[in-house]
């Protein structure tokens, strides 16, 4: 038995403690908001878990959710026609098996009380660098899987890994009741608003049962960044049905009926991306090791933070059981965060991608998608596992090789 404390219950660190405790590890997790606070207070995220990442959780047996929360069966993508004619491109392609979006705020009382269940230790509280040192002189490892506070300030930007050094999207989120339903599946209906930003849009399961999540992308600067002088959840709602009207009339016809989930159901704010050395060494010279969005942040342009979080935390999880009885030196921590990059720079890269002006490669790819069924279907199940976009969906050559090859099949 490994005495293991991990700072942070959120996806990674609630998944990777519970899963520490079901090998029989001794696991204590510390966080600043009890179940019943984060249960009542405001959305924490715009979540939507791929297969893959949901397969973690059915691995642990605790996806509670899949008779009740409603399916995420495709990826739709669409950008309006200049003139405002409607679209210039319009295309869906289906998921070989369903996402699926769980509100935070039902997850994590949910995994909160399954990890109390099976033993482990919930602490309710604070915790800075004092607090590190003192779980570092009593147990085998801390993992730090907040980036908040002053924790979160000990793990140095990488800034090779970094693309952007300021936040590259002014983001909200609504969530809605009330809107009508994507006719041919449900799907993350995602649209590109050349110039202004992206507004994406998907099923979901709240505090008060099924909902749709509307998610707000505004490049800086533009008529999307607009959510500075919204201070109620009416004019929160109002904003988001206005930049429907003004930009997306298909996405505006959907939405006549619909009302917030809750008052807490909104939120805006901006982040810069960021990947940071995942090894932090406090003052006394011990090691703490950092995961999920402690060390890995991306903006949720590709909806990927969760299920970032959840392959991160399977993997440390697989690395510490085979770790037997060894120490966790700085080595071995720096090898876990690396087995994990392994995969997450794929992410990363397609990610800030997705930020910056899409170039006319990319631009023929989706367009050739409108009439390529195959290839739309490929683009939707790449979100399961974006390692599938390198490279036709990175270099122009080699998209271009591709679809050739599609034309001649």
């Amino acid at each position: 038995m490994r005495k293991i404390t991990i700072i942070g219950g959120g996806q990674s660190g609630l998944q990777l403690g519970i899963g520490l405790l079901q090998a029989g590890h001794q696991v204590r997790i510390v966080q600043n908001r009890d179940a019943a606070d984060i249960a009542s207070g405001r959305v924490l995220s715009s979540q939507c878990m791929f297969d893959q990442a949901v397969q973690n959780e059915r691995d642990l047996g605790i996806d509670f959710w899949a008779d009740t929360c409603p399916p995420v069966e495709g990826i739709a993508f669409a950008v309006p026609a200049p003139d405002g004619s409607g679209k210039v491109i319009d295309w869906a392609g289906r998921l070989d098996r369903p996402a699926y979006s769980v509100d935070q705020r039902v997850k994590v009382p949910r995994w909160m009380a399954e990890f109390t269940r099976l033993g482990g230790q919930m602490v309710i509280a604070d915790a800075g660098i004092a607090e590190l040192e003192h779980y570092t002189r009593s147990d085998d490892l801390v993992i730090v899987a907040s980036g908040k506070g002053e924790i979160g300030k000990l793990f140095a930007r990488d800034a090779a890994k970094s693309a952007y050094d300021k936040p590259m999207r002014a983001l909200a989120l609504t969530y809605v009741t009330g809107m009508e339903p994507r006719a041919e599946h449900s799907a993350v209906n995602f649209n590109l608003i050349p110039g202004v930003g992206e507004y994406f849009v998907f099923p979901a399961l709240t505090t008060s049962g099924p909902c749709e999540i509307m998610v707000f992308e505004g490049i800086p600067g533009g008529p999307m960044d607009c959510w500075a002088e919204v201070k109620t959840p009416e004019q929160h709602l109002a904003m988001s049905k206005r930049i429907l009207d003004t930009y997306l009339p298909w996405e505006a016809e959907r939405c006549r009926n619909i009302a917030l989930s809750d008052d807490n159901g909104i939120l805006a704010g901006r982040f810069a991306p960021t990947v940071r050395h995942p090894v932090a060494t406090l003052p006394s010279g011990r090691k703490v090791l950092g995961l999920g969005d402690a060390v890995c942040l991306n903006d949720p342009i590709t909806g990927q933070g969760s299920n970032n979080a959840s392959k991160a935390a399977a993997i440390y999880l697989r690395r510490i059981l085979a770790h037997g009885d060894r120490t966790f030196d700085e080595a071995w921590m720096q090898g876990t965060f690396d087995a994990y990059w392994d995969y997450a720079q794929w992410v990363v890269g397609w990610t800030n991608m997705m930020l910056l002006p899409p170039p006319p490669f990319i631009l023929n790819i989706m367009g050739t998608a409108c009439i390529e069924p195959r290839l739309a279907r490929r683009i939707a199940n790449g979100f399961n596992d974006p390692r599938d976009f390198f490279p036709w969906f990175a270099d122009p050559a080699a998209a271009e090789a591709y679809l050739d090859d599609l034309k001649a099949a």
